[in-house]
């Protein structure tokens, strides 16, 4: 028999209970849904994550001064001894597995230029602090060795300065006051967005470690050349590990740390905290997919049920076309692909609806979502598969059923 011919009979079956098919597709349609927005929303965490990762650099880590007790009181973090310009120098020259090694101290400022002024974060540091960080100019130029070592009076800003001070306008060889130490825009940088705690990159102003510690920090720190974190990038292919363990014996020694003491410093790995986070949310992906997936279970019973109903009604009709000359594989793939019909029609509505769930999901909850093709195919491949598993069953009764039996049924 034609494929076509079982495929029309199914159709009429199935519209002469409309309401009845309707209830049935309810749980394929929610399932589908759930799992194309469960997995939107889990994918456009994970790549948030990624961008993070991105935005922060590759290889990198941060070593920040530890905490300190006193009395037995443990005072917190960045309370005990001050790192210095020269940690960051030997952490580069004597660790071998360190690409660059970026001191940098960063406080607090309100910047003017003209009429307009910004409060906005300013950062003391070098050259190697944007390669750690893979961030790279825009537009103009980094710090030559005569800015690092004259302290002189440039800067390089973010973005968001850029717009907040000078809006459309060109901000190079623009000058602006940085608590009230007038400097000159000599660079532009690339966009980087929001780090991983939601503050906004671009909103920064980085001027020579040298200018920092002369012009605007001053005092006994800056005479010490004392600054508030290192930021260290790990050659490509070297072990973070390794080179962990290296900063934290070379910082020992020069910090004359007795053993069995505590380290007076500390030495984050943000590469990998991110990576445990990116793994976190792929692993809440497929949890939450797991979860809508037994909503298809779920429906595939309601189908299976709903076509066994409809085997016992239906059984003259079997027995009939039996009789005229139906065989049993033409019975098994008319109710097979009602069966799949169902499913499909479900998985085609549940699509839309995932759609649309995904969509009011990054609209109305600010939720990066990320809904893929293959996430679609995945839902509507799944539910295809559950009406053919639950409609197996059913199918093989009605065509397992004797014509004479069949015709007798009341």
């Amino acid at each position: 028999m034609n494929l076509l011919v079982p495929f029309r009979i199914a159709l009429r079956a199935l519209a002469a209970n409309t309401l009845r098919s309707v209830l049935t597709m309810l749980g394929i349609i929610i399932g589908v849904a759930a799992v194309i927005t469960m997995i939107a929303v889990g994918s456009g965490a994970t790549e948030r994550v990624q961008e993070q990762m991105k935005g922060l650099g590759s290889n990198i880590m941060l070593v920040i001064p530890g905490g300190l007790t006193q009395g037995g009181v443990r005072l917190g973090a960045q309370t005990g001894q001050a790192l210095t310009e020269e940690d960051a120098t030997a952490i580069a020259r004597e660790v071998p597995e360190v690409q660059v090694a970026a001191p940098s101290s960063r406080t607090a400022a309100q910047v003017v230029a003209g009429n307009a002024n910004w409060s906005t974060s300013i950062l003391g540091s070098t050259n190697d602090y944007l390669e750690a960080r893979e961030w790279p100019l825009a537009d103009g130029r980094g710090f030559d060795a005569a800015d690092l070592q004259g302290s002189a009076k440039v800067a390089i800003i973010g973005q968001t300065v850029a717009r907040e001070l000078f809006g459309d306008a060109d901000p190079l060889d623009q000058v602006i006051r940085v608590k009230r130490v007038p400097v000159t825009v000599v660079g532009l940088l690339s966009r980087k967005g929001q780090n991983a705690m939601g503050q906004d990159q671009d909103d920064v102003v980085i001027v020579p470690i040298s200018t920092y510690r002369n012009r605007i920090q001053g005092g006994a720190a800056g005479k010490l050349k004392r600054i508030g974190s290192i930021s260290v990038k790990v050659r490509e292919g070297q072990s973070m590990k390794v080179a962990e363990e290296g900063i934290k014996d070379l910082l020992r020694q020069r910090f004359k740390v007795q053993p069995g003491a505590d380290d007076p410093f500390s030495v984050r790995n943000l590469t990998e905290i991110l990576q445990a986070q990116e793994a976190s949310s792929r692993i809440m992906t497929l949890l939450l997919a797991a979860v809508a997936g037994i909503s298809l279970i779920i429906g595939g019973i309601g189908i299976m049920n709903i076509m066994l109903v409809s085997v016992t009604e239906r059984t003259r009709e079997i027995g009939l076309r039996m009789a005229l000359g139906a065989r049993g594989r033409d019975i098994l793939s008319q109710f097979l692909i009602e069966a799949v019909t169902l499913s499909l029609i479900g998985g085609a509505i549940g699509v839309a609806l995932g759609a649309a769930a995904t969509w009011a999901t990054g609209r109305f909850a600010g939720w990066q979502v990320a809904m893929s093709a293959e996430s679609i195919l995945l839902a509507v491949g799944f539910s295809a598969l559950v009406g053919v598993f639950f409609g197996f069953y059913p199918a093989r009764r009605a065509a397992r059923l004797q014509p004479i039996e069949a015709l007798r049924h009341e």
